[in-house]
């Protein structure tokens, strides 16, 4: 009742008073006229959610250096450098010790060298398949929230059992593991965020998620670097930042207030909407209630809908994840393929995370006033070019790494990180509540079957470099050319069911089917 401070019983001539005054209104208008766009209620939630980011990052990009080829030296006596298959195993040693990575362990090197790409490219076929099972798992039966914590929960479970691993084959099999746990944190904690501010915030709120995801990438070097000796303990140490925020830090976030009301638990969503007004100093009026979204027009229970079932989304989606096949395989190939510049590796991934912060305040500067599919394309655009830009430069250094390369690699990587922030917020504005969760895990399934491929590439860059960045390159400008048939979404209203969307659709442009055609 705390949370009702104002209600009390009414009875006779006040309780008439107040049912012929009772205004229904849909959870996007109780928090653009009553909670507030976005106040100190909102900004305290989006922060503690996406501190998840953070581990969601680390446990992506790990295998950075986790699976890396550290460098080796002769024992005693010269030997040629370039030979090393050739050579007795006993003639030469590893830099950094036989634990310093999986590949220098397991002797993943010559005849045995694409299998040192195997349990990266699981790790992301297991966060695909686990994508889909996350969002529906967030919007048919558990929520946002609880599906985020089961995602932690079984997160920093997969990443110790990970640090046990006996062979390469039972690593890549907990990698795939650890990738379906992680999956439901990115997914949960963009919806989680965008759905409690208005709609004039979300494309900013949205960027906060990613500022932290960039944290975690931040940090990796940090936390590697002293255990550079033992990947395993490297593991073990990622194991505890999940654990730590689901037990300390989850138990304070609310769920979407939004998903309560269109499983028809409007009155937790009244109480989760008024608690938010209330610390952000202002009051929900006692009249006010929750429209439900579950009914009819003519009160009847509305049907179960179907995101495939309904042509003009199930385009949609279709082309927002082509779009997203090709961000995905840039976005991570060019994380992963940073050991083919030749420059030390916790130099070249400290560079890559730094440029990530410029791609966030980017991002949220123009998100406020630019549209949602020309900010996209146009970032995709720079992506690709600086790819094929890479590809004048490679190979020139003779064993050293090209400062020129590097640079337009920073760059391409800045505007791949934009491109990669912008996709999902689109993905949140294209769909309604009763798919939401849904639609950005199918977005989610892509952007991983792209990035479960990049890794082969990046064992081919080792071959030659070259044609990694050519691959990226023309990716990501088949990413930005997509979008065209694509609808813009700046400033649109987020919509709670299929059915709603459309005929508000319609209303506006005709069809939802004439708007994805609309330039």
């Amino acid at each position: 009742m705390d949370d009702y401070p104002d209600l009390v019983i009414k009875t006779g001539h006040e309780r008439e008073s107040l049912v012929s005054s009772k205004k229904e209104l849909t959870v996007d208008d109780i928090i653009e006229q009553h909670v507030g766009p976005l106040g100190f209620a909102q900004l305290l939630h989006v922060f503690l959610v996406s501190l998840a980011w953070i581990f969601d990052s680390q446990n992506t990009l790990i295998t950075i250096f986790t699976d890396a080829q550290p460098a080796w030296r002769c024992k005693g006596s010269t030997c040629d450098p370039s030979a090393m298959c050739t050579l007795d195993p006993r003639m030469w040693e590893w830099v950094g010790g036989d634990k310093s990575s999986t590949i220098a362990e397991w002797g993943l090197i010559c005849d045995k060298k694409f299998q040192a790409g195997i349990p990266a490219s699981l790790f992301f076929l297991g966060s695909l398949i686990g994508s889909a099972a996350h969002g529906r798992l967030a919007d048919a039966y558990l929520g946002r929230k609880n599906t985020v914590l089961l995602s932690c929960l079984l997160t920093s479970i997969t990443a110790f059992l990970t640090s046990l691993a006996p062979n390469i084959w039972v690593y890549a099999l907990l990698r795939f593991s650890n990738g379906f746990a992680r999956s439901g944190i990115g997914i949960c904690c963009l919806v989680l965020s965008t759905e409690v501010v208005g709609r004039s915030w979300r494309g900013q709120v949205g960027q906060y998620g990613f500022f932290f995801f960039t944290v975690g990438f931040l940090s990796l070097p940090l936390v590697a670097y002293p255990v550079r000796e033992s990947w395993r303990s490297l593991y073990k140490v990622m194991s505890i930042f999940p654990l730590i925020y689901s037990v300390l830090i989850l138990p304070y976030v609310s769920e979407s207030p939004r998903w309560l009301a269109i499983k028809g638990r409007t009155d937790e969503a009244m109480r989760v909407l008024i608690k938010f007004a209330k610390r952000n100093g202002k009051v929900i009026p006692n009249n006010v209630f929750i429209s439900n979204p579950t009914i009819t027009g003519g009160g009847l229970p509305q049907k179960a809908e179907s995101l495939w079932s309904t042509g003009w989304a199930s385009k949609r989606i279709a082309t927002v994840m082509l779009a997203g096949f090709g961000v995905g395989f840039v976005y991570y190939g060019v994380q992963l393929n940073v050991e083919n510049l030749n420059f030390n590796v916790y130099f070249t991934v400290a560079i890559n995370a730094l440029m990530e912060i410029p791609a966030v305040f980017i991002g949220s500067v123009f998100l406020g006033f630019t549209d949602r599919r020309v900010l996209f394309s146009a970032s995709a655009f720079l992506a690709g070019i600086s790819c094929l830009l890479c590809t004048i430069f490679s190979g020139k250094g003779k064993g050293k790494g090209s400062w020129a390369q590097l640079g337009i690699e920073a760059v391409g990587f800045m505007a791949a990180s934009l491109s990669f922030d912008v996709i999902y917020i689109y993905c949140v504005e294209l769909f309604p509540t009763n798919v939401r969760n849904f639609s950005v895990s199918m977005l989610r399934q892509s952007l991983m079957l792209g990035a479960a491929i990049a890794p082969v590439m990046v064992v081919l860059g080792r071959l030659q470099p070259a044609i990694s960045f050519l691959v990226f390159g023309a990716l990501s400008i088949f990413s930005g050319v997509v979008t065209y048939w694509l609808p813009e979404t700046r400033n649109s209203p987020l919509y709670e069911t299929l059915e709603q969307q459309e005929k508000e659709e319609k209303f506006t442009l005709g069809s939802p089917g004439d708007m994805e055609m609309a330039t």
